[in-house]
C-alpha cells in the first residue's frame, strides 16, 4: 500500500527509472511537508530529504549520511536468477526491458517481469497513493514469491495478494505453481495494476497458468466496496511489506480478516521496522484473529540473513531488511500448513 515521503526518498536510490526533474517546484512542496511534519523533522528524515534532492539534481549519492539512511543497500537474498529477454512484439515501442525471473532453487518456475518502467515523475513519487511497489521488487516480495513456490502444495481454491505493487511477483508464482482455482492480484494504485495486466498478459500468452484463472483490480483496503464485494472468498491472502503506515495498518487487518475464508490462512511477509511489525500482530489479535509469528522458515533465506548479519548494518540490517512471516487464521491454525 502507500509508503511515506521517507520511503519514496529511499527508493528513488534503486535507479529502476530515471527521476524527471521538470521543476523544482514538487520537492519545494514535500519539503514544506517535512518542516511542518508529515514526513518528520528528524536528521534521518532531513538526510533522506538531501538523498531525493540529489536524484532529483542528477548528483552522485556517496556522502556517509545518505548511505546511512538508505535502505536500498541490500537489495535481494538472491533467491531469483534474472534473464533479459527480448520481445517479439513489432508493435510494442516502450523502452521497457522485460526480463525472466527463474526460481534458483525450483528453476521449473519462472515469470516475465517488466524491468525498466520509463520515467518515474516527482509528482507521482511523492503524491501518488500507495506507489512505492512501482520501482522494483523488493526483498519481503522475493521471499514471499520464493515461499510460495516451496509451499505451492498449501495452496488451493482462491487467493488473492494485497498491495503486490508494480509486479505481484509473489501473487504470479502462486499462480504459476499451484493447483489453485483463481488468483486476484491487487494494489490500491492504478498504475501500478495497468503493469500488472501487462504481465499477466504477457505470461498469459507464454502458457504460464494453465487452468488457473487470474485476475487484476484497483483494491484499497480502507474502502467498504472493494471489500465488501469480495468478502470470504479467499482461501490464501498475503502481502508483502504493507504494515509500517499508520493510518492504513487498522485497515490492513481489517480487509484480511473479512476477506478470509472462515477456514483461510493469510500469510504477511514483513521486516520488524521498529514496532510495527508487533502494532499489526496486536491489531490483529484484536480483532479475533489467530496470530502465529515465524523468524525461520527457510533455510536459505536464514543463511543469506545470518551471512548479512555477520558482513554487519552498512550492507544489511535486520529491522528492516529480514521478512518474518506472520500467519493469520480465524481460528486455530491447522498443523502442517506452516513452517
Amino acid at each position: 500500500m502507500e509508503r511515506d515521503c521517507n520511503a519514496a526518498a529511499e527508493r528513488s536510490e534503486s535507479g529502476r527509472g530515471n527521476i524527471d526533474d521538470d521543476d523544482e517546484e514538487e520537492e519545494d512542496t514535500c519539503a514544506a511537508d517535512s518542516r511542518t511534519g508529515t514526513c518528520g523533522t528528524t536528521d534521518v528524515a532531513k538526510a533522506r530529504w538531501t538523498l531525493l534532492r540529489q536524484v532529483l539534481r542528477q548528483k552522485q549519492i556517496d556522502t556517509p549520511e545518505v548511505k546511512q539512511v538508505s535502505v536500498r543497500r541490500f537489495a535481494s537474498f538472491d533467491l531469483f536468477s534474472r534473464r533479459n529477454i527480448s520481445t517479439q512484439d513489432p508493435s510494442d515501442t516502450s523502452d521497457d526491458q522485460w526480463v525472466e525471473y527463474r526460481s534458483v532453487h525450483f528453476p521449473e518456475y519462472s515469470a516475465f517481469l517488466r524491468d525498466n518502467l520509463g520515467p518515474l515523475r516527482v509528482n507521482e513519487v511523492l503524491n501518488s497513493f500507495d506507489n512505492t511497489g512501482n520501482v522494483c521488487v523488493w526483498p519481503s516480495e522475493e521471499v514471499m514469491a520464493h515461499y510460495c513456490l516451496k509451499k505451492r502444495h498449501m495452496f488451493k481454491g482462491a487467493v488473492c495478494e494485497l498491495g503486490g505493487g508494480m509486479t505481484c511477483l509473489a501473487g504470479l508464482m502462486a499462480a504459476i505453481c499451484a493447483d489453485v482455482k483463481e488468483v486476484l492480484l491487487s494494489d490500491g494504485n492504478e498504475k501500478s495494476i495497468q503493469n500488472v495486466r501487462g504481465l499477466v498478459e504477457k505470461n498469459r500468452q507464454a502458457g504460464k497458468f494453465g487452468t488457473t484463472s487470474l485476475s487484476t483490480r484497483v483494491l484499497r483496503w480502507d474502502c467498504e466496496s472493494d471489500i465488501s464485494a469480495l468478502e470470504g472468498h479467499f482461501d490464501v491472502v498475503m502481502c508483502a511489506d504493507c504494515l509500517f503506515l499508520d493510518q492504513y495498518r487498522a485497515s490492513l487487518v481489517d480487509a484480511i480478516r473479512r476477506l478470509l475464508h472462515p477456514n483461510g490462512m493469510a500469510l504477511v511477509f514483513a521486516p520488524l521496522r521498529g514496532e510495527t511489525l508487533s502494532l499489526f500482530c496486536k491489531l490483529s489479535q484484536q480483532a479475533g484473529l489467530y496470530v502465529t509469528q515465524h523468524q525461520q522458515y527457510d533455510a536459505h533465506v536464514m543463511d543469506v540473513h545470518l551471512k548479512m548479519l555477520r558482513e554487519g548494518k552498512e550492507a544489511y540490517d535486520e529491522n528492516i531488511h529480514y521478512p518474518i512471516l506472520i500467519t493469520l487464521t480465524k481460528g486455530p491454525q491447522p498443523a502442517g500448513l506452516t513452517p
